[in-house]
């Protein structure tokens, strides 16, 4: 029986206490452990691979405790940050912190079962990924200036700069969003059929159409003063390259 909690272990467990399911992408599945709580239950095939013993009574003994501390983050009067931290007290782990990750160890658990038995799955957490990866490529070329590099030597500062990076990023995700869907009612409206499968690929966070980098004018057009939208080319604009089109 192993009484130390990874990151990891704690992490699941907080997620699955807040009622969230965290779905990583696994690096190496070689170092993957799953844990039981009776030593002589039957697993079947998975007994060989089930070797490790969640503490029973450790997580009844803190479980008061944990409730309590998940009530604090679900209405924002603790951070995640300082519970992680009970993962390791004052140089050694806290009892409850052990007992979160003992929660966490059985979240993983029935994660791995899943990741390694459903294929559709592991593809949704990779297209899940994706999108993250692709939010990450947006923000770093919004945020071109000194190379990217927070440059504020105080919290407040650098939290402004992100601030306005986040900003930034949401008001072309939300004209990308809004874009999107007129060009789907447009599609529909001449008789196309859009599949549902095709719109669940689109995404919001494509930027080879907007003009980070340059001059920039604050003169809004007349639709646009008016709350309107500027108009979609027409088919005869679009400008076809290696056979995939551009966005509007």
């Amino acid at each position: 029986m192993t009484d130390t909690a990874s990151y990891s272990d704690v992490v699941f467990g907080l997620f699955s206490l807040l009622g969230y399911r965290f779905s990583p992408r696994l690096a190496d599945l070689g170092d993957v452990r799953f844990w039981r709580f009776d030593p002589h239950a039957d697993y079947g095939a998975l007994n060989h691979v089930m070797r490790q013993r969640l503490n029973r009574r450790l997580t009844e003994e803190q479980w008061d405790d944990i409730l309590c501390v998940v009530g604090s983050l679900k209405y924002g009067r603790l951070r995640a940050s300082e519970v992680i931290r009970m993962r390791q007290g004052e140089g050694r782990p806290t009892r409850l912190g052990r007992a979160i990750g003992e929660v966490g160890r059985i979240a993983k658990s029935f994660y791995l079962v899943a990741y390694l038995a459903d294929e559709t799955y592991r593809r949704r957490i990779q297209i899940q990924l994706t999108r993250g990866e692709s939010r990450h490529s947006l923000a770093r070329d919004v945020f071109h200036g000194r190379r990217g590099d927070l440059r504020q030597a105080y919290r407040e500062g650098q939290e402004e700069q992100l601030g306005a990076l986040g900003l930034v990023v949401n008001m072309l995700v939300i004209w990308n969003t809004l874009y999107q869907d007129r060009i789907l009612a447009d599609l529909r409206a001449r008789g196309a059929t859009a599949h549902l499968d095709d719109i669940e690929r689109l995404s919001p966070l494509g930027y080879d159409h907007i003009r980070i980098h340059g001059q920039y004018v604050f003169t809004l057009a007349e639709p646009i003063q008016q709350g309107g939208f500027l108009p979609l080319r027409t088919w005869e604009e679009v400008k076809w390259t290696e056979g995939v089109s551009r966005a509007p």
